[in-house]
């Protein structure tokens, strides 16, 4: 079956953005003409491919023909730089890549930075299950603290982030006033960064044998969990690269000296699309290796 090529950008336009009228503008196209092209396609499909609302999401069959639309777009591009035909300046694949919070904080933009001319469609998750999404064909790569392969995709290492147990000055005086201790951390706030957050306790059970299970507020945002632990709001497990300057003013103490926790993280990408995201592989592994500790 031969799809229109307009066809398939329209509905990728407005899955992508939510909504027509977005859609339309990306397109540099009336709104009236991507709901025809839009249409048009559902019509010759026999189903619905977006659910529309505010915003548009996509049925099923739309979000399987969307990762065609847009693998079928990177491929295109791939063909194009290898026969020396120049982009338009417009044609910038979309690059779906499920990456975990801390990795989006501290490193990994600067390597979207060095990718060259795509678009990227980041999925956040905790890095203990961004491989899933490789698995359920959502994103095409994925950084990862889980080494083995996916089916499918290939996997090398980038190098381990380093966590920092820390504390304000503040807070160490009225909750570790007698030490840090299994018992004082399991009574202190802790910081929490969402339910698959495994970090407090992966560090605690390095350090003390034992998963600490404190008291914890939620605070979903790597740089809040910062402010939060600066402010005296709780204690949590850091990016050192993100609180050195921290520790070096004193604003922030790390709770036990010389007790960093540090996470394997790895790269994986998909072999069907492994030649075209090259530019981005390389990108990715280049900063990795200057970002993070390089693990043996």
């Amino acid at each position: 079956m031969q799809l229109d090529r307009g066809q398939l950008a329209a509905l990728s336009a407005v899955l992508t953005t939510g909504s027509f009228d977005r859609a339309a503008r990306s397109l540099g196209v009336t709104q009236s003409a991507v709901s025809q092209r839009l249409k048009a396609l559902e019509e010759r499909l026999g189903c619905v491919l977006v659910v529309r609302g505010q915003p548009c999401v996509a049925t099923a069959s739309g979000e399987r023909l969307c990762r065609h639309a847009d693998e079928l777009a990177l491929l295109e591009r791939k063909l194009s730089d290898d026969i020396g035909v120049r982009s338009t300046g417009t044609d910038f694949p979309i690059l779906r890549i499920a990456v975990n919070a801390d990795s989006l904080a501290t490193w990994f933009v600067e390597a979207m930075a060095l990718s060259g001319d795509f678009l990227f469609d980041l999925k956040l998750d905790d890095q203990a299950v961004s491989a899933e999404w490789l698995r359920r064909g959502e994103v095409w790569a994925a950084v990862s603290s889980e080494s083995a392969p996916v089916q499918g995709c290939d996997v090398s290492s980038l190098g381990g982030q380093a966590y920092i147990a820390a504390a304000s000055p503040a807070f160490i005086e009225r909750w570790f006033n007698k030490g840090v201790s299994f018992e004082s951390l399991s009574k202190a706030p802790a910081l929490t960064f969402n339910a698959k957050d495994g970090l407090p306790s992966g560090w605690s059970k390095q350090v003390y044998g034992r998963a600490v299970s404190p008291r914890t507020h939620w605070v979903a945002s790597a740089t809040a969990y910062v402010e939060a632990c600066v402010r005296g709001i709780g204690w949590g497990l850091h990016p050192h690269s993100m609180i050195a300057d921290d520790l070096s003013s004193g604003r922030l103490i790390a709770l036990v000296p010389e007790t960093p926790y540090v996470v394997p993280l790895f790269w994986h990408v998909s072999r069907a699309v492994q030649e075209s995201l090259s530019p981005v592989s390389e990108a990715v592994r280049r900063v990795a290796r200057r970002s993070l500790l390089q693990l043996d």
